[in-house]
């Protein structure tokens, strides 16, 4: 009993601290998400020693329990019906944007780290991917025009699945002999399509539930909403789609409907979310050794600064060249593909599978996070003021912060 109080209470504390540390960054103008990685370094295994810990398979699993309900609320805050117009502008970003910016930054890895062609679009498509709970915290905080706005939730909530096959479909590529491109399209395809249908088609299902229950006290219907999001999670990840794209649906489904306690029930997963993020970045940070990042620190900087700078704006000029979009639109699109945690989960596939220098990989990620969150979270406000997108002027030392 003794043991398990300490655990609980070092969880309260942990989660109290990261509570107090994101409104002392909101205050020093600081992004939250950086804060909570520096806190799990700080009292990690290379920090102050207070938890050991270097469980990548557990970090893993927290990671993707966190980011099942951070795409959830982030689908039930949006809803389908809001994202509906910029819904193809989104799906192309998500999609062939998301596979650009991995070849591009696959390629200079490559130069960078002397890696082969293989592990440098590895390590693309890990950093390929942008951060829904970094960009739905971001998008809030916001002055952007709606569509705007909206085109930035929606990529960032269907883009997460594509980064994680990309990366599944690379390992596979490097570890496996005879698998081969038609091999990696074929579990593209049915991934993505089997985990679309199941979400909707389990969204669709927990309206009709709620519904059902609307006299019921509204405790028992945020359990069928929480359950709504791990049957949409778990069902297509049972049949052989993507679990990470059928909750965000279920989320979409359920957002775009009016169901009982809705309001209790948005209220409920965006603390859930917060938990989570605060959860799931504290035990991203422990994992980071301090002692084992001066080998790719300038490298890894750069590498950062490079997938924002250069290959997220190349790959949104070229999929958004047709959409109904300014200059200044898609220009503020290319900046704010904000990196976040899921890069780091991406990170942990490649050290559990064992793939060569994938502890290397991870410490880059870590570089890559911290990059875009620091430069690219602190200035798309600012940026997108200096464009003329928000029909206000920047006030002295403005920023957007999450």
């Amino acid at each position: 009993m003794h043991h398990d109080a300490v655990l609980i209470l070092i969880a309260g504390v942990l989660l109290a601290t990261g509570a107090a540390a994101s409104l002392a960054a909101a205050r020093l103008r600081l992004p939250a998400l950086v804060v909570f990685l520096g806190i799990g370094m700080a009292i990690g295994t290379d920090g102050l020693g207070w938890i050991d810990f270097n469980d990548y398979s557990f970090a893993r699993s927290v990671g993707t329990v966190a980011l099942v309900l951070i795409l959830f609320e982030g689908g039930i805050a949006t809803g389908l019906g809001e994202i509906r117009p910029v819904l193809r502008s989104a799906v192309l970003l998500a999609v062939a944007g998301t596979a650009i910016t991995a070849l591009v930054a696959g390629l200079f890895a490559a130069w960078l780290f002397d890696l082969s062609a293989k592990e440098g679009l590895l390590l693309g498509a890990i950093l390929s991917a942008t951060d829904g709970a970094a960009v739905f915290a971001l998008m809030r905080g916001s002055h952007l025009p709606a569509r705007l706005a909206r085109t930035l939730e929606a990529e960032a909530g269907f883009n997460d699945p594509v980064a994680v096959l990309l990366v599944v479909a690379l390992v596979e590529l490097i570890q496996t002999p005879g698998y081969g491109p038609v091999d990696g399209a074929v579990f593209f395809v049915r991934e993505l399509g089997i985990g679309a249908i199941a979400g909707a088609v389990v969204g669709v299902g927990g309206v009709a539930l709620l519904r059902r229950l609307e006299d019921a006290p509204s405790g028992l219907l945020l359990v069928v909403s929480a359950a709504t999001a791990a049957v949409g999670y778990g069902a297509a990840g049972a049949i052989g789609g993507s679990g990470f794209l059928a909750v965000y649906m279920a989320g979409l489904v359920l957002g775009d409907r009016v169901i009982p306690a809705g309001e209790a029930i948005r209220a409920f997963h965006q603390g859930l979310a917060s938990v989570s993020e605060i959860g799931m970045f504290l035990a991203f940070g422990l994992l980071v050794f301090p002692s084992q990042l001066g080998d790719v620190l300038v490298e890894g900087t750069l590498l950062g600064l490079i997938v924002a700078g250069v290959a997220r704006p190349i790959a949104t000029a070229f999929v958004m060249a047709f959409e109904p979009y300014t200059v200044a639109e898609k220009a503020l699109i290319g900046w704010a593909g904000l990196r976040g945690a899921v890069p780091v989960i991406l990170a942990t596939f490649p050290v559990i599978d064992g793939v060569p220098r994938s502890l290397e990989f991870f410490n880059i990620a870590f570089f890559a996070v911290v990059v875009s969150t620091v430069v690219q979270g602190s200035t798309v406000e600012v940026l997108a003021v200096r464009l003329g997108l928000t029909g206000r002027d920047t006030k002295p030392g403005e920023a957007a912060l999450f």
